[in-house]
């Protein structure tokens, strides 16, 4: 017997309200170079007001940023990424201080954290460059965005002791369970949950989502990764968070449209947009 055919729902026959914000995207990948533009108007037309596009290293954000001279709903966040920590030396540090004193579109620093899961850069050079960031965070007084892979333990741990127990955090790409909603929620940290949550195997994290007080839930793309069902395999964009959010406020028993504004008013004020 076959698999079931899944039927690819149109996003844009299931808009939402104007007000929504997807809080991490990466729309500089190379998967969006032949249709950026039109992939940026799908996201209006499905109600989203703004994006948070992540850009993972200095050099990226001067070469990409002009992708987005026009679209002044797209703001940005950089950091280096855990895993490029064996290319971070002085200039680096240099000119990811640089653009935060030039650029005023850059609303946090991130996505910063610790990825255990790929080989590519040694633990130790890792916790370096996640504490030397976070302390230019501090002196640049932006609120920081974490990419924790399975590093939970340390990535708690340097946050706690370089003082960031009180500090505006955003907890991206959540997949942990009611254990780690907890932890996170101890500090008043903000929670970022992904298209995963539509996959019918991720029941643990359905019920820790509803642990998640409204004023402290987020959603995301990560794309062009991680798309939600019914596009699951496929390349994710942000107006596929119609069906993220669904699932969400069917999980939380709540109206997907309020949901919707409220984690888009929650973005707005973590990243303090204009």
């Amino acid at each position: 017997m076959g698999h079931k055919k899944v039927v690819r729902i149109d996003p844009l026959t299931l808009p939402l309200p104007q007000g929504g914000i997807d809080s991490h995207a990466h729309l500089d990948d190379e998967a969006f170079a032949e249709d950026l533009a039109m992939v940026i108007d799908r996201a209006r037309q499905v109600g989203l007001s703004a994006i948070i596009n992540i850009f993972l290293d200095p050099l990226h954000f001067q070469e990409h940023k002009a992708l987005f001279k026009d679209a002044k709903d797209i703001y940005y966040v950089l950091g280096i990424h855990p895993c490029d920590g064996l290319k971070a030396d002085t200039a680096t540090f240099a000119a990811l201080e640089e653009a935060f004193m030039t650029d005023d579109r850059l609303k946090a620093v991130g996505e910063i954290g610790l990825d255990y899961h790929w080989p590519d850069c040694p633990r130790e050079i890792q916790l370096e460059l996640f504490a030397r960031q976070l302390q230019l965070a501090r002196k640049l007084a932006k609120p920081v965005v974490i990419h924790c892979r399975e590093a939970e333990e340390d990535c708690l741990m340097t946050l706690e002791s370089q003082g960031f127990g009180n500090y505006q955090v955003l907890w991206h790409c959540f997949g942990g369970n009611l254990s780690l909603v907890k932890r996170l929620l101890k500090h008043d940290w903000y929670i970022s949950v992904p298209g995963p949550i539509t996959y019918p195997a991720n029941a643990s994290l359905r019920e820790a989502v509803r642990a998640i007080p409204a004023e402290r839930l987020l959603f995301e793309t990560d794309c062009p990764y991680l798309a939600p069902h019914p596009w699951r395999g496929t390349r994710n964009e942000p107006c596929y968070t119609v069906f993220t959010v669904r699932a969400l406020a069917e999980a939380r028993g709540e109206d997907p449209a309020s949901l919707w504004l409220q984690c888009g008013a929650n973005a707005r004020r973590f990243f303090a947009l204009d």
